[in-house]
Order: structure tokens, then sequence, then C-alpha cells
């Protein structure tokens, strides 16, 4: 399952980011999900750096496996999950 954040209508709305990040994160873990495409957009770059900040807290950190920048796309990123189905939590590929 792969899900998709696109940020460009609340680009301009700190908080309201933060809640759209956190609530696609917290849903890929509840379902399961392998993926999770955001889209920024291209603009300055001021965006998807605040996500890539988001992505880096600690404590959000701990539930995914990596971030992909696309190389084809710079206003796109990938954010991929591993899931160890015997205990219900994430994986870390350890």
């Amino acid at each position: 399952m792969k899900l998709k954040l696109d940020l460009h209508d609340i680009f301009n709305r700190g908080q309201e980011i933060d809640r759209a990040l956190r609530g696609i994160i917290d849903e890929a873990v509840q379902k399961k999900a392998s993926t999770v495409e955001i889209i920024p957009g291209k603009g300055s770059g001021a965006l998807k750096k605040k996500v890539l900040r988001f992505l880096d807290q600690k404590e959000i950190k701990q539930l995914y496996h990596r971030v992909e920048k696309d190389g084809d796309n710079w206003g796109r990123l990938f954010v991929h999950f591993r899931h160890n189905e015997s205990t219900g939590r994430r994986g870390r590929g350890r």
C-alpha cells in the first residue's frame, strides 16, 4: 500500500503542515503502508527542507525505515516503511 500527501494547498501554514505530516505517518504505521509519497513541490525548496526537518525528529524517525529523494522530480520525497508482522512493530532492518 502506498499513501500520498500533497502539500501544495497548505504550503504557507506551518502548523497545518506538521499536522498533515504527522497524520500521514501515523496512517502509514496503522495501515502498514510500505511507502508514503510526500509532494512539497519545487518552489524555493523551503517547504522540502521543512518536511525533511520534520522527518528527522527523533520520535518521527523511529517510525520509518528511510527517506528517498526522487532523482527525477526534486519536488517529491518517498518515505519507506518496514513492518514486522510477528510483533506488530516496524522493523529497522538491522
